[in-house]
């Protein structure tokens, strides 16, 4: 097992990456200061995990929520089933939630902590890759609206993040493949020389290789975990996590949350971004022609779905990084260096959609 640490003064918490975690109790336990417990999990995941943390909280007032599995599930409709059971089964302040699946999961559960009785503690349990490298840490949570994604939320973050690398064997291929769009992402943003190492493992990983999925894992943590110190609540600094995902949240929007999934989304995003960083003359045009060609090593798609450029540009104006009507883009200065930016001009905007295929 791996262990590294959010460092974030007194809200600073551990993440654990290994094999067999759910096997041990000590650590999930250790975690829970109160008497209650709730587990939020989904149908997919509970026939497969919830028995073995069941198990580990023996003994403790123990209540579970199961939702229904998908993106357009996120919602607020949804999201009162927790609060339901959390007030049926009488829970206080010092109960402990804990979410057991992927981002979805974990995003709802870390929304219905920061706001039930105004806040308590809740645990990450991430079961896809995505969530082991992205949502789970960092302590955004939140729900979608139809307007926008990701746009009703708080930072709370984690009293832990237990990832079991195990529970990636039953990952659909398709799902691997979103979570590593995220693992790209931290090599554009922060990390040339894990680029090229995943240039160089990518076929392994796509084979759900057990040593080179942890080595992702944990060099992926490794980087957000540093950008999280650095900036908890995306005030500066912390935004250039969010490369491809203006784009990507509108392509999220237009198609119906579920239908694309999120890092299938994001790997299309980064692409234009990509794309909109060599117009700025920041990337050469082989750069963008790598970073294609890592995307479709990973079984990621490309192209944008079919919708208008009127649309594209219109849903990526409801986003949380505009800023007095400016719209702010992650792009990349240099690979494995973000930048955020609003001096990008609609035209440039326009002719990176129009390139990609966008009517």
């Amino acid at each position: 097992m791996q262990t590294l640490n959010v460092d974030l003064g007194d809200r600073s918490y551990p993440i654990y990456i290994g094999e067999d975690l759910l096997t041990q109790p000590e650590l999930l336990r250790q975690h829970i200061q109160g008497r209650q417990v709730l587990v939020v999990t989904n149908e997919t995941i509970a026939p497969l995990y919830l028995e073995q943390v069941r198990q580990s909280l023996a003994g403790l007032q123990y209540s579970e929520v199961i939702l229904p599995d998908g993106e357009q599930h996120k919602t607020l409709g949804v999201l009162s089933r927790i609060y339901d059971q959390l007030l049926i089964d009488k829970h206080n302040r010092t109960t402990t939630l804990i979410a057991l699946g992927g981002g979805v999961v974990g995003d709802m559960t870390g929304y219905a902590a920061a706001s039930y009785q105004r806040g308590v503690n809740f645990i990450q349990i991430p079961t896809t890759l995505l969530s082991q490298v992205d949502s789970s840490v960092g302590g955004k949570t939140g729900v979608n609206h139809p307007l926008g994604k990701n746009m009703i939320g708080a930072f709370h973050q984690p009293q832990c993040v237990i990832a079991d690398t195990n529970s990636l064997l039953t990952l659909p291929a398709r799902e691997l493949s979103a979570g590593i769009a995220e693992v790209i992402k931290y090599g554009l943003i922060c990390d040339a020389p894990f680029y090229s190492w995943l240039q160089e493992n990518m076929a392994g990983l796509v084979q759900c290789d057990k040593p080179l999925l942890a080595e992702a894992i944990l060099r992926s943590c490794e980087n957000k975990a540093k950008v999280v110190a650095s900036d908890e609540r995306e005030s500066g600094i912390r935004a250039i996590l969010n490369l491809g995902h203006t784009f990507g949240h509108a392509i999220e929007t237009a198609q119906g949350y579920g239908n694309w999934l999120h890092g299938e989304a994001v790997a299309v995003g980064m692409l234009l971004a990509a794309d909109l960083s060599a117009r700025m003359g920041w990337l050469q045009s082989a750069d963008v022609l790598s970073i294609k060609g890592l995307l479709e090593q990973a079984n990621l798609p490309v192209v944008p779905p079919t919708m208008s450029c009127e649309q594209f540009l219109s849903l990526m104006a409801v986003d949380k990084k505009v800023l007095d009507g400016r719209l702010r883009l992650v792009l990349l200065k240099s690979m494995g260096e973000a930048i955020i930016t609003s001096e990008v001009s609609e035209a440039d905007v326009r002719a990176t959609l129009v390139t990609s295929g966008v009517a």
